[in-house]
């Protein structure tokens, strides 16, 4: 069965307990090792190491914190090309991909090496006569992280580099279809000075994750997944009374003006459609055309998919790779297969793609005349599929945008700065390109949709990762003299 992937518990890997899930080699479609998958026993024992390690980390100077984020960063950009072959192993995209995601989460590192600054409090001195008032971040606690298969280092970057650096310890639980980035970044941490136990890797599945929401020792969780399984999570972490941000699924946009420049237009739409396989949370999956361009614009984009080279993700030639399970595979060439029936026009096929093997591909599929009400249109497809709606107007796109019950990313091609800024005020989307396709913010802002594409107030990563991971806490103070004191039931003023 290959190699056996267990936890990463108080500092060192630990083979964990019996029950245990395959893990595969999407490109070739056999088993590449199994992982243990932990029970809620073995989670509540991580809860403890991670409880245990607190009060240390958190006493820890900030200083010595930021010296952990610089190390991290520059083991990471060292050994990245490992760290990469590891990613293309489990999940199959290509290696330059997956070197693309690392550099994408060492943008994060990068920002929470800044947290001395980023953890100032305030100070507002004579609130009062002789009052001062202050207020400090502090940790949360426990946090747990529940990261998603698609981006198997830098999701994990994205959450537990911030729940770090703001003091706390953390539970990651990555996906059990590519858990072995996560294992590596954990050591990687300890090589750069992190103490045993501020960061556990805690393998598992869904009944992993209800032991995550039910223990009482977990303060926060973080989530990045479908939209059903968002929500639940969302439930069911707030109801037990934890902080929670839970990110769903997404159905991104990508509006393409009259004036727009068409080959850019269709280059891009290509690149966001079908890179990693269209296994992207900000994959371009609905290709909006405006007025009379329709018919120019997908016949360029059925040009430039005709020479895209799909193939094992370790060849150097491979512009896309497998998707992550052949059920994931199964599910996706569905949408193709009753796109039909449902009065769209498939212009390119990916099921009729051959591939020599038994790895988990698909090619790339193009359909035109889409509608709202079909379900390649209103579902998350997440696969190399891209649809074509034809609107009139741009009043008919931003509608057909903001109808839509995802709002994770939307994108506008035009040469028209009147417009761009329209479109930026209309649309009611998180994260909005201006002729860029895929509008994943840089690691200074923050990641984050509205609608169904996130439940909770707090998008991840950057600022706002420092206000979900830490507390505040305000100080009022007074050293009066004794003369200055009395008895005064009534209520204080200034």
């Amino acid at each position: 069965m290959g190699k056996r992937i267990g936890h990463f518990l108080d500092g060192k890997i630990i083979t964990g307990g019996d029950r245990v899930g395959p893990v595969f080699n999407p490109a070739t479609g056999q088993q590449s090792g199994e992982v243990a998958l932990a029970s809620a026993a073995e989670l509540s024992a991580a809860v403890e190491v991670a409880a245990a390690a607190l009060p240390g980390w958190r006493a820890t100077p900030l200083a010595r914190r930021a010296e952990v984020m610089f190390r991290l960063r520059q083991l990471i950009k060292e050994r990245g090309d490992e760290l990469a072959a590891i990613i293309t192993a489990e999940h199959g995209k290509v290696l330059a991909d997956a070197a693309g995601e690392i550099s994408r989460g060492l943008e994060n590192v990068d920002f929470c090496a800044g947290l001395p600054h980023l953890l100032k409090g305030e100070y507002a001195e004579q609130v009062s006569r002789g009052v001062d008032v202050h207020q400090v971040r502090q940790p949360v606690g426990v946090v747990a992280c529940v990261t998603p298969f698609n981006f198997p280092a830098m999701v994990p970057l994205w959450m537990i580099t911030g729940a770090i650096a703001c003091g706390n310890t953390v539970i990651l639980k990555p996906s059990e279809r590519d858990p072995s980035a996560s294992l590596w970044i954990a050591e990687r941490f300890t090589e750069a000075g992190l103490p045993a136990g501020v960061l556990n890797v805690i393998n598992g599945d869904a009944e992993t994750v209800s032991a995550i929401l039910d223990h009482p020792g977990i303060a926060a969780v973080s989530f990045v997944g479908s939209t059903p399984i968002a929500e639940t999570i969302y439930r069911r972490a707030a109801e037990a009374g934890k902080r929670v941000q839970a990110l769903g699924g997404a159905k991104n946009h990508m509006v393409v003006m009259p004036d727009a420049d068409l080959p850019a237009a269709a280059d891009a739409a290509v690149s966001a459609a079908y890179g990693s396989a269209g296994e992207r949370c900000m994959a371009v999956s609905v290709l909006v055309t405006v007025g009379d361009i329709a018919d120019p614009l997908v016949d360029l984009v059925a040009e430039r998919i005709a020479k895209l080279r799909i193939g094992d993700g370790t060849d150097p030639a491979s512009e896309m790779g497998p998707l992550i399970t052949e059920q994931a595979r199964d599910r996706v060439a569905s949408y193709v297969a009753g796109a039909a029936a449902e009065g769209a026009t498939v212009v390119v096929d990916g099921r009729e793609q051959q591939f020599d093997g038994d790895g988990f591909f698909l090619g790339v599929s193009l359909i035109d005349q889409v509608k709202p009400g079909m379900k390649v249109y209103d579902e998350e497809i997440f696969g190399p599929v891209l649809s074509v709606v034809r609107v009139d107007s741009y009043d008919d796109a931003v509608r057909l945008v903001n109808e839509c019950q995802y709002a994770n990313g939307v994108a506008i091609f035009t040469r028209d700065g009147k417009t761009a800024r329209s479109f930026e005020f209309d649309v009611e989307v998180g994260m909005v390109g201006v002729n860029v396709p895929i509008p994943v913010p840089v690691g200074t802002f923050s990641f984050g949709g509205w609608k169904r594409s996130l439940f909770g107030d707090t998008h991840i990563y950057g600022p706002e990762s420092f206000n979900f991971y830490t507390r505040r806490k305000v100080v009022t103070t007074r050293w009066p003299d004794p003369s200055e004191t009395q008895v005064n039931l009534g209520f204080p003023t200034h």
